[in-house]
């Protein structure tokens, strides 16, 4: 695509005016960078960076049964508390995963699921196929908000300038807020493995809400940083580092299946996986000689292939490291070798998060 062919965030021509270098991002224009990778990893590491994430897909599950409809569809128990949030996956009859998604109870007839920007139209379509039967309404908001995370140990505090106790809210909650006169929401998680918030308004509102951001000296920051940030942090990738072809268990977040709810798509097939163990299992990697893993290449002990990467990167804090597939025989520390352009490069098996985060 061309980028006069691409969707563009609300926020896309405040990130060009303020030096983004754009790219295009699963049909969407979003700046890869401002600055460098390694200065905007370090705002967020040290200060506070933000990210248009005005792609991300808004989802309004409404109605009398809209609770019993989510758990029915994610792995995970939903909190059905106003103001909590549930993180969970979506997964098939097969239990690979559909996307991963977090539900916030604004009511317990009122929920909003924030979905991965590639999957709003596969997500919706999975919903209301499987909304007959429940008393719920399936509505896609996602054209009307804009969306900007604020991460780093002075986010709070910068949130703070704009949102009335935002540094009150726990974790994984969410909260109705006005902004600039708009109505919006602003929700306490993260992508990068620093506390932080995301702040949902109108597109007119969340060009303010960048505006003040940026006066106030919070850095830009794109997907270049994000994806390092967030693989330091042992954060999954949809899409990458599971592609429909994987279960929550093998993806290394079995923690998100509840086998004890009393039915959900899929738990037939994750109850006899669980059953009967795991071949390979997404595994963390770091490379003890130079050079930089990328998705897609091989790992090998004792001259045998024994995974593939996911993803893989240079972290500012830890150099090479990388996620990927691997046989359950690897034990933490085993050395192994990855091939990087054609050279195998000494790395060893890794627990994951690399970084450990602060909230």
């Amino acid at each position: 695509m061309t980028p006069n062919n691409l969707k563009k965030t609300p926020l896309c021509a405040a990130c060009e005016a303020a030096g983004g270098k754009m790219v295009d991002f699963h049909g969407w224009l979003l700046p890869v960078q401002f600055d460098s990778i390694l200065a905007e990893h370090k705002a967020v590491r040290e200060g506070a960076g933000m990210f248009d994430v005005s792609h991300m897909g808004q989802v309004f599950v409404e109605g009398p049964e809209a609770w019993k409809f989510l758990q029915y569809v994610n792995t995970n128990q939903i909190k059905n508390t106003p103001a909590a949030g549930t993180y969970s996956h979506l997964t098939d009859e097969q239990g690979c995963i559909i996307d991963d998604a977090i539900s916030f109870c604004l009511t317990p007839e009122k929920f909003l699921v924030v979905v991965n920007a590639a999957c709003i139209d596969t997500d919706v379509a999975w919903f209301k196929k499987h909304a007959a039967g429940f008393d719920v309404t399936i509505t896609d908001d996602s054209a009307r908000w804009g969306m900007i995370a604020l991460q780093g140990p002075q986010a709070l505090a910068q949130a703070a300038n704009l949102i009335e106790g935002v540094q009150e809210m726990p974790r994984f909650a969410i909260k109705e807020i006005t902004l600039f006169g708009a109505p919006g929401y602003v929700t306490r998680t993260g992508y990068t493995g620093e506390d932080g918030v995301e702040i949902m308004a109108s597109p007119e509102a969340i060009v303010k809400v960048w505006d003040a951001l940026l006066q106030a000296g919070v850095k830009p920051c794109g997907l270049g940083a994000r994806d390092v940030l967030r693989l330091e942090a042992g954060y999954l990738l949809n899409g990458v580092d599971a592609d429909g072809r994987q279960t929550p268990y093998e993806a290394g977040c079995g923690w998100v299946v509840k086998l004890m709810k009393e039915n959900f798509i899929g738990k037939p097939a994750l109850q006899a996986q669980k059953a009967a163990g795991l071949r390979r299992r997404l595994t963390g990697f770091v490379l003890t000689g130079a050079g930089v893993p990328r998705g897609g290449c091989k790992v090998f002990k004792d001259g045998a292939e024994v995974g593939v990467l996911t993803s893989g990167t240079y972290s500012p804090l830890f150099k090479g490291i990388a996620v990927g597939y691997a046989d359950m025989a690897l034990q933490e520390g085993d050395a192994v070798e990855i091939e990087v352009h054609g050279r195998k490069i000494p790395a060893k098996k890794t627990k994951t998060p690399f970084y450990k985060n602060r909230v």
